[in-house]
């Protein structure tokens, strides 16, 4: 469901909204955990906010970060999600952040507890990467699996993927989503109105009961 909802009148003003939400969550898991786990997604959205979010006050040191989902090719891929977070999120003061990336990493990423999670949607429905089609979609969005991470294909997914579940992602007690346009805003609306994850898979995290606070600007 939806929780709060945040509109802004450009990107710029999102991203550092959502950067200082972001570190302010960080900062009381810390307080009360010692440690934070932070799960970002990729792609050209989030990049605004990632820069935002590496200059943002919290004890990056004892913050961890990983990604939501990421596609099955190297760091030296211009499409992969490490690469972009290693470039605009790993540096600043986030720089003293440890960074655990899925690829050819999935046993060490899948022990993580995620504690703060800032998803993305694309104009499928689709979200971390539960793309429509998808061969293992509907273990990934299934509420009772055991697993963590799952590799995933589907035919709008471009690579091979590796994503967290949908159990995983909902262990966070912040969950925020990012989404620009009006396209987006339109997509999520479609979503909302209908029931069936198979065919719009965001409405996999919609149905749960932890709310999904949404960050959009046109």
């Amino acid at each position: 469901m939806i929780g709060q909802h945040n509109t802004f009148e450009s990107r710029e003003a999102l991203a550092e909204a959502l950067a200082a939400r972001v570190a302010a969550d960080l900062t009381r898991v810390i307080a009360a955990k010692g440690e934070a786990v932070l799960a970002v997604s990729g792609g050209t959205t989030p990049a605004l906010f990632l820069a935002a979010l590496s200059m943002q006050s919290t004890d990056w040191s004892r913050v961890v970060v990983t990604l939501v989902d990421e596609r099955q090719v190297p760091e030296a891929n211009p499409r992969s999600n490490a690469a972009l977070v290693r470039r605009l999120l790993l540096a600043e003061s986030a720089a003293k952040a440890r960074f655990v990336p899925l690829f050819e990493n999935e046993s060490e990423a899948a022990k993580l507890a995620l504690d703060v999670v800032v998803l993305g949607m694309g104009a499928d429905g689709h979200t971390a990467s539960f793309f429509p089609g998808g061969d293992t979609l509907a273990e990934a969005i299934d509420p009772y699996t055991d697993k963590s991470i799952i590799a995933i294909s589907a035919p709008g997914s471009g690579e091979p993927r590796l994503t967290f579940t949908l159990p995983a992602l909902l262990t966070a007690s912040s969950l925020c989503l990012h989404i620009e346009g009006h396209e987006k805003m339109t997509v999520l609306r479609a979503a909302i109105a209908g029931s069936d994850p198979l065919e719009v898979p965001i409405r996999a995290v919609l149905a749960a009961a932890k709310p999904l606070d949404l960050y959009w600007c046109p």
